[in-house]
């Protein structure tokens, strides 16, 4: 049988460690057999998981002779990593053991280096943290897994459950997967990444620069057709200096900004309005809806209509049986 040892780190999140837990225990072969062996391993005695104390059956020693290891977030995730545990890990890796993360879980596993050169994900708010301090880490904040053999990392929250059916899957086929994902109502793949989660602010505008006047009018004037040459105009300067002074104080290209603060209305009217895909395309000044179509999934990693799917307001009966708009569990 396949055993899978959770490590259960100081100030562990729940969510995550009990995720890998319910579902690779819940796991059943076509036979009926159980398709896991699942051990919660801690360095300590008694490890603090915020809410409550947990006491883990199994130190370390339980790593050894795992198949697979899940490192779960914790809610400090650039804590240092114990000596002990670095090199549990490591030797872990070494004999061929699959080791996966969730969440922030990614942070322990780069202290160790054995995601050097790698492309990875984490919870998107944490995916800048992560960069700067393992440079020599790829990190994509757009996915909800990566995949890289024996080394695994996921995105925050339930994109931990779309990682362990993925693994279930490796281990076992579709037809086991997919009924562990039944149980866990969850689809076996979700569409799209997690950047249709992040939070639609509009790009950051640096208070106080030079530039604010500009991208407060570039703002209000998303539903125009803009060119370079326009935005330079409007600007008194060249698009030579446009440039440059865009990179220097956003990190992107006038367009590049333009293209963003367009897509981040959109996901607000998606999400707030009725109108028609053909209509927002417009009123956030694309100039056909084929090209807003291709810009929002480059951006978001789903479609317009899937993103409305997810997010948008749903008809629910009224007391009376007509219909009224849900808003996410906020009042219509």
């Amino acid at each position: 049988m396949h055993t899978v040892a959770v490590l259960a780190l100081d100030q562990v999140i729940p969510f995550d460690l009990s995720t890998p837990i319910e579902v690779f225990t819940r796991t059943r072969l076509p036979d009926g057999r159980p398709g896991y062996r699942i051990r919660v391993c801690a360095e300590h005695p008694e490890t603090d998981a915020g809410a409550f104390t947990l006491r883990a059956p199994w130190g370390l020693d339980g790593l050894r002779d795992a198949d697979t290891i899940i490192v779960p977030g914790t809610a400090t995730p650039g804590g240092t990593l114990s000596p002990a545990v670095r090199e549990a890990l490591r030797a872990a890796a070494a004999q061929g053991t699959r080791i996966a993360s969730i969440c922030s879980g990614t942070f322990p596993l780069a202290a160790t280096g054995l995601l050097d050169g790698l492309r990875v994900t984490t919870h998107w708010a944490a995916a800048d943290v992560l960069a700067a301090a393992y440079p020599e880490v790829e990190v994509d904040p757009d996915v909800l897994y990566v995949d890289n053999g024996r080394i695994l990392t996921s995105a925050g929250a339930a994109a931990g459950l779309d990682l362990c059916l993925h693994m279930i899957r490796r281990d076992y086929g579709s037809a086991v997967a997919a009924d562990a994902a039944r149980l866990s109502v969850m689809p076996l793949e979700r569409e799209g990444g997690q950047a249709q989660f992040v939070p639609h602010d509009t790009p950051p505008t640096p208070r106080g620069s030079a530039l604010e006047p500009l991208l407060a009018w570039l703002r209000d004037n998303l539903s125009r057709d803009l060119s370079l040459a326009d935005i330079a105009g409007h600007a008194g300067m060249s698009t030579r200096t446009l440039i440059r002074r865009f990179r220097d104080q956003t990190g992107s290209t006038p367009l590049q900004w333009l293209h963003r603060a367009r897509v981040r209305q959109a996901q607000h009217l998606l999400e707030t309005t009725e109108h028609s895909v053909e209509r927002i395309a417009a009123q956030v000044g694309f100039g056909s809806p084929t090209s807003f179509r291709d810009r929002f999934k480059r951006t978001t990693g789903v479609s317009p209509h899937a993103y409305r799917r997810t997010f948008g307001r749903r008809p629910v009966p009224d007391a009376g049986g007509r219909g009224a708009m849900s808003t996410g569990g906020r009042e219509a």
